[in-house]
C-alpha cells in the first residue's frame, strides 16, 4: 500500500542551538544535504513532503522552488525551531502564519500540512491544533504517540484520523508511526530509531501496519544524510549522541525503503483517512 516519506527541513544546527541569533555562527549545510535528498528520490522516482522551518525558506527560496519543481508537497515546520509548549497560542499563531505565507509566496500554492518542531503538541499544547485548523490547515503530523521526555502523548491513536477542533473545524492527523509492543508503542520509522535499528526490524513494522491498513509515517531531516557535517562543541553527550549517531548509514537504509515500498506526499493520502 502507499506509505508516507516526510522531511523535516532544517539545517544541522538549528535543533541544537534554540537561539536564532546564534545560527549565523554556524556553517550553513541545508543546500547540500536537500539537493541529495532530492537526488535519491528521483533515482527511485518517489515524491514526498518537505515540511520547511520558514527561516529556510526565507533564506533559501530557490531551494523551495527546486522541491517544488520536482513534485514534492510543500509543508510548515514553524517558522523558527521552537517547542510550541514553551510558547503563548499568540506566539504560535504568529509564527505559523509568518511561515505559512512565506512558503505559499514562494510557491504560489495553499500550503495544508504542518509538523510541530520536535513533535512539540503534547497534551499541554493541545490548542495548537485548533490554531492549525483555523488558519486553514488540512492536516496535521506532530502528535507522537510514546513516551519522550522532549515530546509525546503516550495514549494517543496510533492511526491516520480525522479529529474534530474545539472551533468546529476539522483536521486529520497523521500520527508518527509506532510498532506495538509488550503493551508499549515503539518508535522505528525516523531520525535515530532509523539509523539505530537493524533494517528487517523497520521492514517488519511496516508490514505490520500495512496489514491493518495504515500507511506509516517516514520522517527524517536532510542533515542526516550529512556524515560530514561539523561536530557541535557545547552540548550535552545524550544529544550528540542521538544527533550524530549512524548518520554513514541513513542513505543506504532510506535506498532500501524506497526499493521495498511505495511511498507518496501525505497530502495526497488525506482523502483516504476515514
Amino acid at each position: 500500500m502507499d506509505n508516507i516519506l516526510t522531511f523535516d527541513v532544517e539545517d544541522w544546527f538549528e535543533g541544537l542551538d534554540p537561539e536564532p541569533e546564534n545560527w549565523s555562527r554556524y556553517e550553513a549545510r541545508i543546500e547540500g544535504s536537500t539537493e541529495k535528498v532530492l537526488k535519491i528520490l528521483a533515482r527511485h522516482n518517489t515524491r514526498a513532503t518537505f515540511f520547511f522551518l520558514g527561516y529556510i525558506a526565507k533564506r533559501y527560496p530557490g531551494l523551495v522552488s527546486r522541491v517544488c519543481d520536482e513534485g514534492h508537497e510543500v509543508g510548515v515546520h514553524g517558522y523558527f525551531h521552537r517547542f510550541i509548549y514553551r510558547q503563548t497560542i499568540n506566539e504560535f499563531k504568529e509564527e505559523v502564519i509568518r511561515a505559512k505565507e512565506t512558503l505559499e509566496e514562494i510557491t504560489g500554492h495553499k500550503v495544508e500540512g504542518f509538523r510541530a518542531p520536535y513533535f512539540s503538541i503534547t497534551k499541554p499544547s493541545l490548542w495548537a491544533l485548533d490554531v492549525l485548523a483555523e488558519l486553514g490547515f488540512t492536516y496535521d503530523s506532530s502528535i507522537f504517540p510514546i513516551y519522550n521526555h522532549r515530546y509525546g502523548i503516550p495514549k494517543a491513536r496510533r492511526d491516520p484520523h480525522r479529529l474534530a477542533c474545539k472551533n468546529g473545524l476539522h483536521l486529520v492527523e497523521f500520527p508518527i508511526s509506532t510498532y506495538r509492543f509488550l503493551g508499549y508503542n515503539w518508535p522505528f520509522t525516523g531520525g535515530i530509531y532509523l539509523r539505530f535499528l537493524n533494517y528487517e526490524l523497520i521492514a517488519k513494522g511496516i508490514r505490520s501496519l500495512n496489514r491493518q491498513g495504515w500507511p506509516i509515517v517516514v520522517y527524517l531531516h536532510p542533515w542526516e544524510f550529512d556524515p560530514h557535517q561539523p561536530i557541535h562543541p557545547h552540548i550535552p553527550f545524550t544529544l550528540r549522541l542521538r544527533h550524530y549517531f549512524a548518520l554513514e548509514k541513513t542513505e543506504a537504509k532510506v535506498d532500501h525503503l524506497l526499493k521495498t515500498f511505495t511511498f507518496k506526499p501525505m497530502a495526497e493520502l488525506v482523502g483516504a483517512v476515514p
